[in-house]
């Protein structure tokens, strides 16, 4: 039997396949691919998946089925983790039915303190072990995101808020580019819910982003000629510069950030209010480095597979 796992990490804006054999220590990388299919468009005002955006998704999951078979991997070493565009959908079960047609498995919907798990064990993966901590861990998604306190390899408070990137945009934002109110409205829906966190954000030695809006968020800071995975991977930013950034591209109209030759157009409309998610929770912070770590609960998902066998 093929010793290749493959974990698949399906959420509000983005579906992602990571395929690859583990050996002590380490994990042999032989398939990466994302696919932006927004599969939470409309959810968060109609409260069901739509047809598009599952035909979207179905045929991000047909080139995945495919390269699965490709490389021998059997349904009991695939892992789908499906995040809050699914969670509360009236329709859900057709998306679950559609994914077991593909894929021979059913999607989990994880708790919170799962996908805290999954993806503070994927950040921490390639980073140095001697960052300061508490280490906070901020991962920002479509729908949701996680803000995660841990240290010495363990999380100590976690919490998955619904504000993300599309749920936030497609909430408060009407112009191109977006009005300073429309901004004002994101960031205080943002402060809200970090209110309410009950992780204590304050105490964080270092602050490490994760995914999509993170690592665009790092190629933007490093002015890259394309997107560049390894140049991001463990990039350092100042948190005066971070601000800076994150101003300039909020107050971009979409056609300029499309123009962006590290930022995928997919992201382009939706990752002003992922950036004000970010610098909101910086703002509560005491840090002054911001790290981005361009490993994620995709890692964190694949490791599981490995600790299961």
């Amino acid at each position: 039997m093929s010793s290749a796992v493959a974990a698949i990490d399906c959420g509000t804006n983005t579906v992602k396949l990571l395929i690859g054999t583990h050996a002590p220590g380490s994990f042999e990388v032989a398939v990466r691919e994302t696919r932006m299919v927004r599969l939470g468009q409309g959810v968060d005002a109609s409260g069901r998946l739509a047809e598009e955006a599952l035909g979207r998704a179905f045929a991000a999951l047909d080139e995945y089925a495919a390269l699965v078979r490709e490389h021998d991997v059997v349904p009991e070493r695939i892992r789908f983790c499906a995040t809050s565009a699914t969670r509360d959908a009236e329709n859900a079960a057709d998306f679950r039915a559609g994914v077991r047609a593909r894929l021979g498995v059913d999607p989990e919907v994880l708790s919170g303190d799962e996908e805290a798990a999954l993806a503070y064990a994927g950040a921490m993966r390639g980073l140095p072990e001697d960052l300061p901590g508490p280490v906070l861990v901020i991962d920002v998604g479509g729908g949701s995101t996680e803000v995660i306190l841990g240290e010495g390899g363990s999380v100590r408070a976690a919490r998955s808020m619904d504000v993300g990137s599309v749920r936030l945009h497609e909430r408060h934002v009407r112009h191109d580019p977006p009005l300073a109110d429309e901004v004002a409205a994101v960031a205080r829906d943002v402060d809200e819910h970090l209110d309410d966190c009950g992780v204590a954000l304050a105490d964080a030695a270092t602050v490490v982003g994760i995914a999509g809006t993170c690592t665009t968020l790092g190629a933007a800071l490093l002015d890259l000629p394309a997107y560049d995975r390894d140049a991001v991977d463990g990039s350092v930013h100042d948190l005066a510069a971070v601000r800076a950034t994150v101003a300039r591209i909020v107050a971009m109209t979409v056609a300029e950030r499309r123009a962006l030759p590290y930022l995928h157009p997919g992201r382009a409309d939706v990752i002003d209010a992922g950036l004000v998610i970010v610098e909101r929770v910086l703002a509560r912070t005491a840090v002054d480095r911001f790290v981005v770590s361009a490993s994620d609960i995709l890692e964190g998902i694949a490791w599981s597979l490995a600790d299961s066998a």
